[in-house]
């Protein structure tokens, strides 16, 4: 059994939203009195209180009522959720990373989790658990529940780019197969992250997969010249640091919220979906093991403000857990590799490769020529998990028969009948005027306008 994470949308009235709202800002209110409390703490040089355990007795000690509808369960979520955070910042200090802070800054919305038997599931409505003395709050789903009533075992109230959403979380059974239809242990395939293909997967029957995400890139940069855009119109209108903001201005903020949030979530689908085609390749393919490169110490390379927002706009934590959760359902094991190296040496000869401008490696050493990203799935698939040497221990296969899938097929201007809006027309940038006559054949008289002819070059008297 696994625990799988859906996210579904709410529908409410302006009631239910107000008072979800609340709940968000009384949890912020508990975030804010645990700061308080440490704050206080610290001051007079005591131990900080972070254990779960502390932290539930002193809520127990501030009595019913005090952070209106919320309820004892769901404060204890948020006092969960800031022990959690406090102990992995110091694991990261102690493992010597400095630059890591514990958690200080308030936050005006917190989400709020009720685990099992405290929440009501009937159907498409939801009850959200409020304070004793208050009348029952019931929700509606934006769509059906993607898990049986039974297996559900938490619920999650948030907000994300002005929007209510509920994340579901369900123990899901790991699938089965037929004797023989299964993964297989010995059959190992390797995984090669990028930016322009998200996965690139080499099988060990000769076998790829190269999903492209051209589409996810084309909508980091549509969304960021959109959004530039947006902020050099508003500019003259953006109130004075300390000076209220009117109406227009409170519903262009709110306007940007709902468009980053709209960002985030088609983008959120596009690694779903890009994941869900890499682990349905290997099923077919009966891959039991995939090893993926690791990629991540590349952020801590400073690369220039460009190169460091297309960094950051990639996404390897996500792209990796995603990947894992669908891999581990699927009944496949999932292991890190180191990838130093894996797309610019010959799988031939061995010999170090300059990297190519486009996607083709061609050794310069022997006669080897092939698909970059494939070539590094390839050797990833050799290497050993957990370190070691990072020469290939056995033939590194390269793919023959490839086969070619995309992700983000729901964004903008991906298919051939929908244009991005965001992108500018042809019309957009300027007509060619009125269409004038066709000249005349030699000898006759021009149907077009006769142009008047400034002479500025006169001599005295004329007119």
């Amino acid at each position: 059994m696994v625990h799988r994470t859906a996210r579904v949308g709410l529908r409410v009235t302006s009631g239910q939203r107000r008072r979800c709202f609340g709940l968000l800002r009384s949890a912020g209110d508990v975030w804010a009195c645990v700061l308080e409390v440490n704050g206080w703490r610290r001051r007079r040089r005591d131990a900080p209180l972070v254990g779960y355990r502390e932290l539930c007795r002193e809520l127990s000690v501030s009595g019913p009522g005090t952070f209106g509808e919320l309820d004892s369960t769901g404060a204890r979520s948020v006092l969960r959720r800031f022990s959690d955070a406090w102990f992995a910042a110091a694991k990261r200090r102690k493992a010597g990373d400095v630059s890591v802070g514990f958690p200080r800054r308030r936050r005006g919305l917190v989400p709020v989790r009720w685990y099992h038997g405290t929440f009501t599931l009937d159907g498409a409505r939801v009850r959200i658990p409020t304070a004793r003395g208050t009348a029952p709050l019931w929700v509606r789903l934006a769509r059906t529940l993607p898990y049986p009533v039974e297996q559900v075992r938490s619920v999650t109230l948030l907000c994300e780019g002005g929007r209510l959403f509920l994340d579901i979380t369900a123990e899901v059974p790991v699938a089965t197969y037929r004797a023989g239809e299964g993964p297989d242990p010995a059959r190992v395939a390797g995984v090669d992250l990028g930016i322009i293909h998200p996965y690139a997967v080499a099988g060990p029957d000769g076998a790829g997969l190269l999903v492209s995400g051209r589409a996810i890139r084309a909508e980091h940069r549509m969304h960021l010249a959109d959004t530039k855009a947006r902020r050099r119109a508003v500019a003259r209108r953006a109130p004075k640091p300390g000076q209220k903001g009117s109406r227009r201005w409170r519903q262009y903020r709110r306007r940007t919220r709902l468009i980053e949030g709209r960002h985030r979530r088609r983008v959120r689908q596009a690694q779903h979906e890009a994941a869900r085609q890499v682990v349905s390749w290997a099923v077919r393919h009966r891959v039991g093991v995939l090893h993926v490169g690791d990629p991540r110490g590349v952020l801590d390379l400073p690369a220039g403000r460009r190169h460091n927002l297309r960094l950051r706009q990639w996404q390897i934590g996500r792209l990796l857990q995603v990947l894992t959760d669908k891999a581990v359902l699927a009944g496949i094991t999932v292991h890190l590799v180191d990838e130093r190296g894996s797309s610019s040496t010959c799988p031939a000869c061995r010999r170090r490769v300059p990297k190519p401008r486009g996607r083709t490696l061609s050794c310069p050493h022997c006669t080897f020529s092939g698909h970059r990203d494939l070539v590094a799935a390839a050797t990833i698939a050799t290497r050993t998990p957990g370190g070691g040497t990072t020469t290939p221990t056995r033939q590194v296969v390269v793919p023959g028969v490839v086969t070619h899938r995309r992700a983000g097929r729901h964004l903008p201007g991906a298919g051939r009948s929908r244009r991005d809006p965001r992108r500018p027309s042809r019309a957009a940038r300027g007509s060619v005027g009125p269409r004038r006559p066709a000249p005349p054949p030699s000898g006759g008289e021009s149907l077009a306008p006769k142009a008047r002819i400034h002479n500025t070059h006169r001599t005295p008297g004329e007119r």
